[in-house]
């Protein structure tokens, strides 16, 4: 049996969960998710928390349980609070600005990155180098993040990149001018 599946989900005023056949769909303030969930688990609802239960002991069903519940959890606290992850650009001149829809990153290309916003993702710029993306899905929120990082990934000899906010980088020692080698 998995730990993590045996616990409990409280639901917060306002947030409605429903299953019917493998499909899972939750309700909140900020919006609705669904996902389709197979294997032998059943949901039951009882006193504003929603507890999953596994209905046999194979391996394969306890680990399902566990992930199942871990994303459900995710799905609960997307539609009631939301999620966010912060950038920071860090470089000489470098900078992000939003046009409309589209994101504008001038990260040290001969041209600028235009990145589209997604559906279901909200993209902002309250600096010229920061950008938070913000939305209720925490698997759709993290990628647009690891994508946007991904432009330009922190380099280790400067520190130059996208990185997330409170992220360390590593650096390197440059070269050495080989003076004193024989």
């Amino acid at each position: 049996m998995s730990r993590i599946g045996k616990m409990s989900i409280a639901l917060p005023q306002g947030v409605d969960v429903k299953c019917e056949n493998s499909l899972i769909t939750v309700k909140g303030p900020k919006g609705t998710l669904t996902r389709e969930m197979k294997g032998a688990i059943e949901f039951k609802t009882e006193n504003g928390h929603l507890t999953l239960v596994a209905q046999n002991e194979e391996k394969e069903t306890g680990a399902l349980h566990g992930l199942y519940r871990a994303l459900v959890a995710g799905m609960v606290k997307g539609v009631s609070e939301g999620y966010s992850k912060a950038l920071e650009i860090k470089g000489v001149g470098w900078r992000a600005a939003m046009q409309g829809n589209k994101l504008v990153l001038n990260v040290g290309f001969s041209h600028p990155v235009e990145v589209a916003q997604p559906e279901g993702i909200k993209i902002e710029c309250p600096t010229q180098t920061d950008i938070v993306v913000s939305g209720i899905d925490k698997v759709l929120v993290g990628q647009v993040a690891a994508d946007l990082r991904a432009i330009r990934v922190p380099e280790p000899y400067h520190g130059y990149g996208i990185r997330y906010k409170g992220e360390h980088v590593e650096h390197k020692e440059g070269k050495t001018s080989g003076k004193g080698k024989k």
